[in-house]
């Protein structure tokens, strides 16, 4: 089977699916939108109206499967008349503030040939059927690793407790506002860690190295690093967004939670207890291989549904 895979950006979740997919024997070419991407600094109008005729010259050149990975890529995947569409959404375009993404999204995943979302929480913006896959993790560079270990690989002090914030403070998704209130009033002697710009190879050391992972993000629909921190059995306090809660539901030592009281209590009784969960054995879907072989099938279906008989 021969796909495109059509993306605004190398994000590792798309690598692991795409790895993943050619290691069962799957033909994948992946085609990102022209120009450099970050969350502070999005494409122009220029770099997508040179993405359309890349998309129509692949889309004609024999694909079985168009899979559009995030909902800017679904309508130039639609454009295209040969080959079915697998549309993947990532939460940042159907959850978007921006209104007119939030629509694109929503439309666009109402006429393609089938829908996945990695969480449960993104079905109240769709009016459609969608299959649910939560993003693989490579298990092999998400790991345990010995906490004195990795904090020695990352320069950090190996007698402090430390929090992970995960991400750039200047997000206002994230809310770090949030989670500094929050290890303030903790009862806790404490520093909390931010976290940006890392290598994604060097992440599992920075997880490893941290007592535990804060999330106070107000939309998510993952998010990733509760799945990576998983991996490495490293404990998680978090708001209840996105799959966290399905990822951490049988997992000791971290805790989903509803208001800032509940947040500060977690981590202290975590970090007093200063034991890891064993998250990494309790939650199959991080298993890439797995992943592989679910969407591979999704694509025969959808080829199968499309063949019209002789």
């Amino acid at each position: 089977m021969r796909t495109l895979h059509l993306t605004t950006g190398r994000r590792s979740f798309l690598e692991q699916q795409v790895a993943s997919l050619r290691s069962r024997g799957v033909d994948c070419t992946v085609l990102e939108v022209p120009g450099d991407y970050s969350p502070e600094d999005s494409r122009s109008l220029t770099d997508y109206l040179k993405y359309y005729p890349q998309v129509l010259k692949q889309g004609l050149s024999g694909y079985d499967i168009i899979h559009a990975n995030n909902g800017l890529t679904v309508p130039f995947a639609l454009g295209q008349p040969n080959c079915p569409v697998v549309a993947t959404f990532w939460g940042t375009d159907l959850m978007s503030d921006r209104g007119w993404l939030g629509k694109l999204s929503k439309h666009s995943a109402s006429m393609a040939d089938r829908v996945i979302l990695p969480s449960h929480e993104m079905s109240d913006y769709i009016d459609c059927e969608y299959t649910h896959m939560p993003f693989p993790v490579d298990t092999q560079l998400f790991r345990p690793i010995d906490r004195t270990a990795a904090r020695e690989r990352v320069g950090w002090d190996p007698d402090k407790r430390i929090v992970l914030f995960p991400y750039d403070p200047d997000r206002p998704e994230k809310d770090y506002e949030r989670a500094a209130n929050v290890v303030a009033s903790a009862d806790l002697e404490v520093e909390l860690r931010t976290l940006t710009g890392k290598p994604h190879e060097e992440m599992p050391y920075y997880l490893n190295a941290s007592d535990a992972v804060l999330v106070t993000s107000k939309r998510e629909s993952g998010p990733m690093i509760v799945r990576e921190a998983a991996a490495c059995n490293v404990p998680v306090v978090s708001t209840d967004v996105g799959f966290v809660a399905e990822t951490l539901a049988d997992v000791s030592q971290s805790a989903v939670c509803h208001s800032d009281n509940e947040l500060a209590g977690s981590l202290e009784l975590i970090l007093d207890n200063d034991r890891r969960p064993t998250a990494r054995a309790k939650i199959p879907e991080l298993d890439p291989a797995q992943f592989g072989r679910r969407l591979e099938q999704l694509y025969d279906s959808v080829v199968d549904t499309k063949t019209v008989p002789a």
